[in-house]
């Protein structure tokens, strides 16, 4: 289902996306077109975006292509899910050691939508990090491993 949200495929692309949507979330899920689990998230974001398309614009971005963006956001689990509203990168609480991203596919489209609607209200009341509706049950448990410490 990549196919049929927008691709990605520079430094520049990205950052001419996160200047230029104002009053928008901006959704980024970085991660592999063959990959399973991406594949998966891809098809729930495909099912959301025309419900969200006057909140929300949904890009995907492949990791080979953007290596900057992989390294300064952490990128090291697959799909990795961002979110910017007016060029801040809006943070959420998951109750998960890392609040920067969402890592994993959504369950279901209702999470997806939800979540993408706190975003948009947080940060339209400018509120930098907001909390997950998101049931803690289906949020993906991973543990953080810090290198060369």
């Amino acid at each position: 289902m990549s196919y049929l949200l927008t691709p990605l495929k520079s430094k520049s692309e990205i950052d001419a996306v996160i200047r230029n949507s104002p009053n928008q979330v901006v959704v980024l899920r970085f991660g592999y077109e063959t990959d399973k689990v991406c594949l998966q998230q891809d098809d729930i974001l495909s099912k959301c975006e025309r419900e969200l398309s006057k909140m929300a614009k949904i890009f995907i971005i492949n990791v080979d292509d953007v290596p900057v963006y992989v390294n300064y956001f952490d990128i090291t689990i697959v799909p990795s899910t961002l979110f910017f509203f007016n060029q801040q990168h809006i943070k959420i609480d998951f109750g998960t050691q890392d609040n920067t991203k969402f890592i994993g596919a959504f369950h279901n489209k209702q999470d997806c939508i939800d979540l993408v609607e706190v975003v948009y209200r947080g940060a339209s009341r400018g509120k930098f990090i907001v909390v997950s509706p998101i049931d803690r049950e289906r949020v993906p448990k991973y543990d953080l491993l810090y290198r060369d410490i």
